[in-house]
């Protein structure tokens, strides 16, 4: 029986370290990526900040469109692990459409303040801020594009947000435990365990956080964001979106909606495969309804 009992005194040590080891990487300050700027594509821009709900000040670039401010306006909402200087070839895209665009940096990510991010949970509150901003700008329709984790954020965010107009989102993760599972097995985690390891450390970063990191889960907003127009675009090899929890989330969506997905693409790797079809579809929905 003492055998038995150190056994498992052992082991709740040991997923009690690996709980709160894990919690930390998840909440950490991210790496940026390699710099850039609008200014590679010879776009003129403004360095912008703005705060979010908490007071948290974020940064990004401002491209004015060609003809006035009062242009329809697309924000880009980077991924995690990075940073915006990623994504700046998406600035021209939307600038060729006489649009304004904004693209900013999540909390805890590249320019902005912040030290502790929650995949998608405070960021709600970031994009919200971006809206209002570019609203202050006197935009006349707001539309998003919201890149991986970014999507996710953009899906559950224009739930609760009128001011978003029509919404774009690539490879977002339909549940963050499933995007978080994914993560560990790709670092080794044998897939049988990944899930119930990421559910913990999960936990316990909301936890330590105080706040339900499950709540923002696309799955549960996705039928608010009708009528709003809706691109969702996921590869079919994607393993932080798999494709039972993708038709989940195209089911509960509303109308009007228009799904891409391409069966040998995984996360994200649908703009490099196909790069024309990408570039029109994307364009072609804000051109459609932001006009």
């Amino acid at each position: 029986m003492f055998y038995l009992l150190f056994a498992i005194s052992v082991l709740l040590i040991a997923l009690t370290l690996l709980a709160y080891l894990g919690s930390n990487y998840l909440m950490a300050r991210r790496k940026p990526d390699p710099p850039a700027s609008p200014a590679d594509y010879d776009l003129a821009f403004e360095e912008v900040e703005f705060q979010s709900g908490d007071g948290t000040t974020l940064r990004g670039w401002y491209v004015p469109a060609r003809s006035a401010a009062a242009a329809p306006t697309v924000v880009i909402c980077p991924g995690a692990n990075g940073s915006m200087d990623a994504d700046m070839a998406f600035l021209p895209w939307f600038h060729n459409l006489d649009l304004n665009v904004l693209i900013f940096d999540w909390r805890a990510h590249g320019r902005s303040d912040g030290q502790i991010t929650t995949l998608g949970y405070d960021e709600r509150y970031d994009l919200i801020a971006a809206v209002e901003y570019a609203r202050a700008r006197g935009t006349t329709k707001i539309g998003v594009l919201g890149l991986s984790m970014g999507g996710a954020v953009a899906l559950s965010t224009t739930a609760i947000c009128p001011d978003i107009d029509a919404v774009a989102a690539d490879s977002a993760f339909v549940h963050i435990v499933t995007a978080v599972a994914a993560g560990l097995s790709e670092r080794g985690l044998p897939d049988g365990l990944s899930y119930s390891i990421a559910r913990l450390i999960l936990v316990t970063a909301g936890l330590r956080l105080g706040k339900n990191l499950f709540e923002a889960d696309p799955v549960r907003w996705i039928d608010r964001v009708a009528p709003r127009p809706l691109l969702l675009i996921y590869g079919e090899r994607d393993p932080f979106a798999p494709r039972v929890e993708v038709e989940l989330l195209c089911r509960r969506a509303g109308e009007p909606r228009d799904i891409w997905r391409v069966p040998q693409a995984a996360h994200r790797e649908i703009q490099a495969l196909q790069p024309d079809e990408y570039r029109q579809r994307v364009t072609r929905f804000f051109e459609d309804n932001l006009r």
